[in-house]
């Protein structure tokens, strides 16, 4: 058996929506699955995490790959476009991309296991949810259970990236956040992330309002300080930005004003991906 899974970036948060809110985008890692004799592992990486990721049973997509039930032989080659620790989720996609493989060689079709599987490896389903079904996503926990809804997004909403050279580590950036907030704060995050989803699924004049954060992004300036002076600048400008995910990537709507100084950044326009993963045979 041989097959091609294909999955889109992710951006989690937009703004106020905490472990809540994710977009799938269009940039993509593949993988390229083959079941092999009993026993064996080949994995060959091109592109982002080449010369640094491990090339064992402790590489993400195997370990996804084996928490779905699969035992046998692998032969993986990963073609990653993702940046690597930028906040676009290419940990979920690597995940993702190992749960669809998982199921595809056991020829079980995606049900609800898959995003449980994927989420318990990051403890919340933004980000796999979002790679998972496409469009934008709202993903919460019932106890153990992760949950998720996809919507479509709104045609007129255009996305853009600014990604630093530099990266960024989610387990340390959640070390910077304090372990409660105000409630005024807590009270404005839950109106935001609300009018975030009409936003992004209906109305993208209120994208300004409804990305505005004071849930974590302030909290994790230290980390990267010019990620929020982008972020500051564009939203002086009536440009709608913030932090993608747990950084130091900025995700901004509309265009780019040409007075905003991003040098050090990759700025890229990308589709919204409204299809999820995917997956395609080959001969």
């Amino acid at each position: 058996m041989k097959f091609l899974v294909s999955v889109p970036a992710s951006t989690a948060n937009l703004g106020s929506g905490f472990d809540a809110l994710g977009m799938a985008l269009g940039m993509y890692d593949d993988v390229e699955v083959a079941s092999a004799p009993e026993g064996h592992l080949s994995i060959t990486i091109d592109g982002a995490g080449s010369g640094d990721v491990p090339l064992d049973e402790t590489h993400l997509v195997v370990r996804a790959v084996r928490a779905t039930g699969y035992t046998g032989g692998l032969a993986l080659r990963c073609r990653n476009t993702i940046p690597h620790a930028r906040g676009l989720g290419s940990s979920a996609a690597a995940i993702v991309a190992g749960v669809v493989a998982g199921f595809t060689l056991l020829g079980r079709e995606l049900d609800t296991d898959a995003l449980q599987i994927a989420a318990g490896f990051e403890g919340h389903a933004d980000n796999a949810a979002a790679s998972l079904y496409g469009g934008v996503v709202v993903a919460w926990s019932e106890g153990e259970r992760y949950r998720a809804v996809r919507m479509a997004v709104d045609a007129r909403v255009r996305p853009f990236v600014l990604i630093p050279a530099v990266e960024s580590s989610t387990k340390t950036t959640r070390g910077l956040l304090p372990a409660e907030v105000p409630h005024a704060d807590a009270a404005h995050a839950a109106g935001r992330a609300a009018l975030a989803v009409h936003a992004l699924t209906s109305d993208p004049s209120v994208l300004l309002a409804a990305t505005e954060d004071r849930l974590h992004q302030n909290y994790r300036e230290p980390a990267w300080p010019d990620t929020v002076r982008v972020i500051n600048d564009l939203r002086k400008l009536g440009v709608p930005a913030c932090v993608s995910g747990a950084g130091p990537t900025v995700i901004a709507f509309g265009d780019l004003p040409d007075e905003v100084d991003t040098t050090g950044f990759d700025v890229r326009r990308l589709d919204v991906d409204a299809a999820g993963v995917r997956v395609r045979p080959l001969d």
